[in-house]
C-alpha cells in the first residue's frame, strides 16, 4: 500500500472510531457534521473536531503535521474569546496492538503512533448561532452586547505591521478578478470588470488612510472570519468562535475590516437595521477603549474618519465570500450546488452595491426630553446614506463616555453644567464633521434647544458639502412627563424635574421641520420619513 493510500485508510479509521459511541463512553449515537475543511463529531455534551486532509488555495491541511499545527493553533486563537467552549486538544493514537485510542496530548504513550489531533469543545446549541437567529428575531440588546464583545476581542488582538496587509488587500482585488473570470457561467464578464475597476479606484483613494491607521495600531491579528455563523449565543451572551487559524496573514487586518465582515453578513441576510446598530455600537465601544475625556473624543473622531474605508471593506468581504462560496460549490452536487452558486451571485452583486457612492447627509433631531429623539434616530439611521446607514450620534451616550461611566449609570446634577454641555456639543459636531468628510451620513440626536446650537449644525453641513435637515419633535408636557417616568435601561438621565425645567426654555425662531411626536413611535417615524423623503429600505 502506498503512503498516500495508507494515510487515506488511517483517516477513514479515525472517522469511524470517532463515530463510535463507545469511544466516548456513551450509549447514544454520535452525530457527524461535515464542513469544507473539517469534521465535527457531536456527543451528548461535547464536540470533537478534526481537520480534513484537503488543500485549497487558501489553506493546506494535506499532511498530519499541518493538521496538528492547525488544531493546536485553533485552540490558542479561540480560547481567549470562548474559554467555556474551547477545552483542549486530544490525540487519536494507534496502539501497538493496532487498536485506536483517544488520549490527552500529555499522555501519549511512547510506543504509540499519533494519527490525528482532535480539538475538544463543549457543545452549545447549534441553532443558537447568529445566522439562525437572523432568520428569526434579534433583540436590540443582543446587538449592543455583540458590539462590546467584538471590540473587547479586537482590543486584545496583537498589533501587526500594516504594510504587508495593505499589499495583501491590494492583491485581493486581482485575485478576486481572476477567480470570478474562471467561472463565467456564474459571474458576468462586464460586471467583473466593473467591480475590479471600482475596487481599484476606491483603493487608491484610501491607501494613505490605511497606512495612517496602521501607524495608529489599528491593524491587528483579528478573528478574521467574523460572520454570523461564527457567533454563538451561550447563556444569553454572544461568544466568538472558529477564528482563522490556518494563516495569520489572512486573519490580519484593520479592526474595521474585521467588523465589516459581520456588518456585510447581517446586511446580506436582510438585517440592515441590526447591521446599522452594530456599526454604531462598534464605533462607540471602540472609542471608549481609549479612555474618558479627550482620549475618547479623539478616538471617536478617528474612527469616524476611518469610515472612508468602510465601503471598500464591505465590498472586499462580500467579494471574497462570493469567491469562496463558488469554490465550495465545486465540491457539491445537485440542488446544494445550485444553491451555493446562487449564494455566491448574491454576494457578488452585494459587492457591487457596496461601491456605489451616496452623497453624505446630516439630519439633526432635536426636542425636549421625552419627545422620542433617540428612538426616531435609530429608526431613521438605517435608511440614510451608504449601506448599512448613517452614523447615529447621541448626546446622552457621548456625555457618559466623556466622563468614563457606563451608559446606564446616572450622573449627578452637577455633571450637567453649561461647560459640560458645551463640550458634548463640540464632540457631537467634530465627530459628525469627521464622518461627513469621510462621505458618511450622520443622524445627530440632542436637545438643541438654543437657536445657536441648531444653527451650528446647519453650518456644519454647509461647510461639509452635505445636505441638511433639522427635525424638531414636540409633545405636550404631560406626555413628556409620562414617558420619562416609564424609561428604563436608557442612557438619558432626564426625569420629571428636567422636563419641568426644559418647559421654560426660550426656543427662539424655529426653522427646523416641526413634527408632533405625541402619538406612537411608528406614527412619528412615518411623519419624519415622509418629511425626509426616505423610502422604506433606503434613501432616494
Amino acid at each position: 500500500m502506498s503512503q498516500d493510500d495508507q494515510m487515506k485508510t488511517d483517516f477513514e479509521r479515525v472517522t469511524t472510531f470517532l463515530l463510535d459511541p463507545a469511544t466516548f463512553g456513551q450509549a447514544g449515537p454520535v452525530k457527524r457534521i461535515d464542513t469544507h475543511a473539517a469534521l465535527v463529531f457531536l456527543t451528548a455534551a461535547k464536540a470533537y473536531k478534526i481537520k480534513k486532509p484537503v488543500k485549497f488555495p487558501f489553506l493546506d491541511y494535506s499532511t498530519r503535521e499541518l493538521r496538528r499545527q492547525a488544531i493546536t493553533r485553533e485552540l490558542a486563537i479561540n480560547q481567549p474569546n470562548a474559554p467555556t467552549i474551547y477545552r483542549g486538544v486530544r490525540v487519536v493514537i494507534r496502539m501497538p496492538s493496532g487498536q485506536l485510542a483517544l488520549v490527552g496530548m500529555d499522555t501519549v504513550p511512547p510506543d504509540s503512533e499519533p494519527l490525528e489531533w482532535v480539538l475538544e469543545m463543549a457543545r452549545f446549541d447549534e441553532a443558537a448561532t447568529l445566522d439562525h437567529l437572523a432568520a428569526r428575531s434579534m433583540e436590540p440588546g443582543l446587538i449592543d452586547e455583540l458590539a462590546n464583545v467584538v471590540v473587547a476581542a479586537e482590543s486584545r488582538a496583537p498589533v501587526r505591521g500594516a504594510n504587508e496587509w495593505i499589499d495583501d488587500l491590494r492583491s485581493y482585488i486581482q485575485q478576486n478578478d481572476d477567480a470570478f473570470r474562471a467561472m463565467p457561467a456564474i459571474f458576468p464578464s462586464a460586471e467583473i470588470q466593473m467591480l475590479t475597476s471600482l475596487a481599484e479606484a476606491r483603493f487608491s483613494t484610501i491607501a494613505s488612510l490605511l497606512a495612517e491607521r496602521g501607524e495608529r495600531g489599528f491593524v491587528r491579528l483579528t478573528h478574521g472570519d467574523l460572520h454570523t455563523g461564527n457567533i454563538a449565543i451561550v447563556d444569553g451572551r454572544p461568544v466568538l468562535f472558529d477564528a482563522i487559524e490556518f494563516d495569520d496573514r489572512i486573519a490580519t487586518g484593520d479592526i474595521l475590516y474585521d467588523a465589516a465582515f459581520l456588518i456585510m453578513d447581517l446586511d446580506e441576510r436582510g438585517r440592515g437595521i441590526e447591521a446599522n446598530r452594530f456599526l454604531n455600537g462598534w464605533l462607540m465601544a471602540t472609542a471608549r477603549t481609549a479612555g474618558p475625556g479627550e482620549p475618547f473624543s479623539e478616538a471617536l473622531q478617528e474612527q469616524a474618519r476611518g469610515l472612508d474605508a468602510l465601503p471598500f471593506f464591505l465590498m472586499m468581504r462580500a467579494a471574497i465570500r462570493a469567491k469562496v462560496t463558488a469554490a465550495k460549490a465545486a465540491y457539491l452536487s445537485g440542488e446544494a450546488r445550485s444553491e451555493a452558486f446562487s449564494e455566491a451571485q448574491r454576494y457578488f452583486h452585494l459587492a457591487l452595491l457596496d461601491l456605489e457612492r451616496a452623497s453624505p447627509r446630516l439630519i439633526a433631531i432635536g426636542g425636549l426630553s421625552g419627545t422620542g429623539k433617540s428612538t426616531l434616530a435609530r429608526q431613521l439611521a438605517p435608511l440614510v446614506g451608504h449601506r448599512p446607514g448613517a452614523i447615529h450620534l447621541r448626546s446622552d451616550q457621548i456625555r457618559k463616555s466623556l466622563v468614563g461611566v457606563g451608559e446606564l449609570d446616572r450622573l449627578p446634577p452637577d455633571s450637567y453644567t453649561p461647560e459640560a454641555s458645551r463640550r458634548v456639543y463640540e464632540v457631537l459636531r467634530a465627530t459628525a464633521s469627521a464622518a461627513l468628510s469621510a462621505g458618511w451620513s450622520v443622524v445627530v440626536d440632542t436637545v438643541a434647544a438654543r437657536p445657536e446650537e441648531r444653527a451650528a449644525f446647519a453650518e456644519l453641513a454647509r461647510v461639509s458639502g452635505a445636505d441638511f435637515t433639522g427635525i424638531w419633535l414636540e409633545a405636550p408636557q404631560d406626555i413628556l412627563l409620562a414617558r420619562v417616568a416609564q424609561r428604563s435601561n436608557d442612557a438619558s438621565d432626564a426625569d420629571a424635574r428636567v422636563v419641568a425645567l426644559q418647559g421654560a426654555y426660550a426656543l427662539g425662531g424655529m426653522d427646523w421641520i416641526r413634527i408632533d411626536a405625541s402619538g406612537t413611535e411608528q406614527t412619528t417615524f412615518q411623519k419624519a420619513r415622509t418629511a425626509l423623503g426616505l423610502k422604506e429600505s433606503g434613501s432616494p
